[in-house]
């Protein structure tokens, strides 16, 4: 095929040829409709298969994924230039079609990973000293302390965690950066934890520290009392010496799968994420979902059009009513600093990769969750008080995405992309794959896994989702990933007023 439909009810076929189609093309589908193209069409595009007129619905994945502002003829390139989100021009029923379906969750490769127990908490993949500034004046500091004592030990690693927050902050905001640090302190793939202040900032240090004690061994450094910098440097790396050498005698052993917290997250998306990858990641959620994991799906404002959808998966209408408030609230949001939401999302890659609306892209990003029951919606940076999948409130930046994830727990994410992005997480290996043959090519030092195969037809998921939850559980066993392998990765701790 050179096409693909989605759902026997959609409007819109998906072009799979890597060059496109040129205009004059035959169509080949399963139904065997007659439609030819009238314009050329690049590779991941949609063409009407039907006539379609200005104010009619258009779907694909067998939902609304907006409103054409012009005719549309059989054989039209169908994008921005005729397709607008629905709520950008009136409201439209929401089309009560099905969830995506799902093959039986494909088995893992083993009911135990290979872990470092912890006192308390689940087991963690990786065994790092994490050095956290509780606030950006303490940052080059904390990064100093690190550098020195990096890879001293095999299989022992000194992270330093900077980021922008932790002054002149308040209410929500300095709530959310108070949770968000305290969580990456005491996460999973954390031995111990030196906290970094400068002696005068909203946060400050032995409050955070406090946060964290209770379930990681902790100590604080204070620069203004230490003396200044270089002398804070010294004395941290004092301080830190005798983690060190209570983390290098802890070995792996095998863990419960069921102590897996997988984040799920995709970025750059084009039309090949929706198609494949992110269905992809579904399987690998079902699968440890099964085994009683907990996964994790985000980005509230690019849940926007498939609320619908995942509601009716909640386990209660008490989460039904969350996941709707959540993405109302992101809209609010947007409206309050005097944005449409809809009119900036999709982005301008996600549109170049053929996205044309949010509801689109929306559709095409909750595959990830694959077809567990959703237990509950998370605030952000929330550990999830019990198994399965989760919904966690974050913004659609990916950064800010990941660090929410991984500070409520999260050993590892796996993180799809169409474009392409060499993002990862200094706390948690963060393993990606893209769906794209071309972005693959160009970028596979970025990326771990290819999924192309799915697009072509040369691989069936099933053989995909078994590679996936393989190359998984070796990364999980200490295997690096190309984002680690870059290193380091960013911290982005989400907010919503301005600093004072």
């Amino acid at each position: 095929m050179n096409v693909h439909r989605l759902h026997p009810d959609d409007d819109v076929a998906v072009v799979l040829v890597p060059a496109g189609l040129p205009a004059g093309t035959r169509l080949v589908l399963p139904d065997g409709l007659p439609v030819v193209t009238r314009t050329p069409i690049p590779f991941g595009h949609k063409v009407a298969l039907r006539a379609i007129g200005p104010g009619d619905p258009v779907r694909k994945y067998g939902e609304v994924i907006g409103q054409a502002i012009a005719p549309i003829a059989p054989g039209d390139h169908v994008h921005i230039h005729n397709l607008v989100s629905p709520g950008a021009v009136a409201s439209l029923p929401r089309c009560p079609l099905g969830s995506p379906s799902f093959s039986p969750p494909v088995p893992i490769p083993d009911s135990t990973f290979p872990g470092y127990l912890r006192p308390v908490g689940p087991a963690g993949c990786r065994n790092y000293i994490a050095v956290l500034p509780a606030s950006l004046c303490a940052n080059e500091v904390a990064r100093r302390i690190a550098e020195g004592l990096a890879g001293v030990r095999p299989g022992l690693d000194v992270v330093a965690l900077p980021h922008g927050h932790g002054c002149c902050q308040m209410g929500v905001d300095l709530a959310t950066t108070r949770r968000t640090l305290a969580g990456l302190g005491r996460h999973p793939n954390v031995f111990a934890t030196l906290v970094v202040g400068l002696g005068c900032e909203t946060l400050a240090a032995d409050e955070l520290a406090a946060d964290i004690a209770p379930a990681r061994p902790v100590e604080v450094l204070v620069i203004q009392v230490a003396g200044g910098s270089r002398r804070a440097i010294e004395r941290g790396r004092e301080l830190l010496r005798p983690f060190l050498a209570d983390a290098a005698r802890l070995q792996r052993v095998p863990c419960p799968a069921a102590d897996l917290i997988l984040a799920t997250e995709c970025g750059g998306s084009d039309a090949t994420s929706g198609l494949a990858a992110n269905p992809l990641v579904g399987c690998l959620a079902d699968a440890i979902v099964a085994v009683g994991g907990t996964v994790l799906l985000s980005e509230a404002a690019e849940l926007l059009g498939a609320e619908h959808i995942l509601a009716r998966r909640a386990v209660s209408p008490a989460v039904g009513a969350r996941i709707w408030g959540i993405t109302a609230a992101a809209q609010a949001v947007a409206e309050g600093l005097g944005v449409d939401l809809r009119g900036a999302q999709p982005t301008p890659g996600n549109m170049a990769g053929g996205i044309t609306t949010i509801e689109e892209k929306s559709l095409g990003c909750v595959y990830k969750a694959g077809s567990a029951p959703i237990q509950g919606v998370l605030d952000y940076a929330e550990p999830p008080p019990g198994r399965g999948l989760y919904i966690m409130d974050t913004p659609g930046h990916d950064a800010e995405s990941v660090t929410g994830m991984v500070a409520g727990g999260a050993q590892i994410v796996v993180f799809t992309t169409g474009r392409g992005t060499p993002l990862g997480f200094p706390l948690a290996p963060v393993l990606k794959l893209t769906a794209n043959a071309g972005t693959w090519a160009a970028q596979c030092d970025d990326l771990d896994l290819d999924a192309s195969g799915l697009i072509d037809g040369t691989v069936q998921r099933e053989e995909l989702a078994r590679a996936l939850l393989e190359r998984l559980w070796a990364v999980l066993a200490g295997q690096p990933t190309a984002a680690e392998i870059l290193g380091p990765g960013e911290i982005a701790i989400h907010r919503l007023a301005r600093t004072v």
